[in-house]
């Protein structure tokens, strides 16, 4: 059943969905992930400012992490800790759903708006899909220690270069780098599951936290093939975002963000 509430002190009515019942969902092509990312560069086009300074936080935290992994003598969480990133992508880039809502809606835009996800009628949803988000990070980072561990031993310690000549040089670096993408993509593709429209759903719905995991579970079994090439340009997007120092972060990820609020449309009726 929808019905049209005016929620969160907007100037105009918008039209939400209330029912616990399951959104349908669409199949999708290449066409359609094609489209979600010209529309989201569209909005990072309309709306760079606010992005900008929105997103400065993410790569501001990854060159924090980076920097005391090598004061700890951690050098090999770093890739961990910057691939890593992918997992709690969704959450960060809630702001950037409410943007892209708003600007559809023909609302404001201010960048002000990103504090408006605190007044979504799911909050308790998206903070359960963000406490989710948080324990597969912890979970992958304590999986990374343990391979490396088994995979290279006392290979692991050093700085920076005495660390990648072992992996390329050694026979337990070459374990490292097939056990640890094995293990890296399965959380990848849990996180996908889980979050690829779990966090615009409840953004956009007054949805309960399964329901919102159902739906981006059954989103992904209907478009493997689509939601797999998103995964992968999602992940390529972060990791060339990661390499100029982070800061290609501030542009990268909210084109992907707005991008994925898109796509979402596109997925869910």
């Amino acid at each position: 059943m929808a019905e049209t509430l005016t929620t969160r002190g907007d100037p105009e009515p918008q039209s939400r969905t209330t029912s616990e019942a399951e959104p349908q969902i669409r199949t999708v092509g290449t066409a359609d992930l094609t489209d979600s990312l010209r529309k989201g560069l569209d909005d990072f086009k309309l709306m760079p400012t606010y992005l900008v300074l929105l997103t400065l936080i993410y790569p501001a935290v990854g060159l924090i992490a980076a920097r005391a992994a090598q004061g700890n003598d951690v050098v090999p969480l770093i890739f961990p800790l910057i691939s890593g990133f992918a997992l709690v992508g969704p959450l960060a880039a809630v702001g950037l759903y409410e943007l892209s809502r708003r600007r559809e809606a023909g609302l404001d835009t201010r960048w002000t708006h990103v504090f408006d996800v605190l007044k979504a009628k799911s909050i308790s949803t998206i903070i359960g899909l963000g406490v989710i988000l948080a324990v597969l990070f912890a979970a992958w980072l304590a999986s990374a220690v343990a391979i490396q561990q088994w995979a290279m031993g006392a290979q692991s310690a050093g700085d920076i270069p005495t660390f990648l000549h072992n992996v390329v040089a050694t026979s337990g670096g070459h374990m490292l780098i097939v056990v640890g993408n094995l293990v890296g993509l399965v959380f990848a593709v849990v996180t996908l599951a889980i979050a690829a429209f779990s966090f615009p759903l409840a953004l956009d719905r007054d949805v309960s936290l399964p329901t919102a995991i159902s739906t981006s579970v059954r989103a992904l079994v209907a478009n493997p093939g689509p939601m797999a090439l998103w995964g992968l340009i999602v992940v390529g997007g972060l990791v060339l975002g990661a390499i100029p120092l982070f800061v290609g972060l501030a542009v990268v990820m909210p084109i992907l963000g707005h991008a994925t609020w898109h796509l979402y449309r596109h997925v869910v009726v």
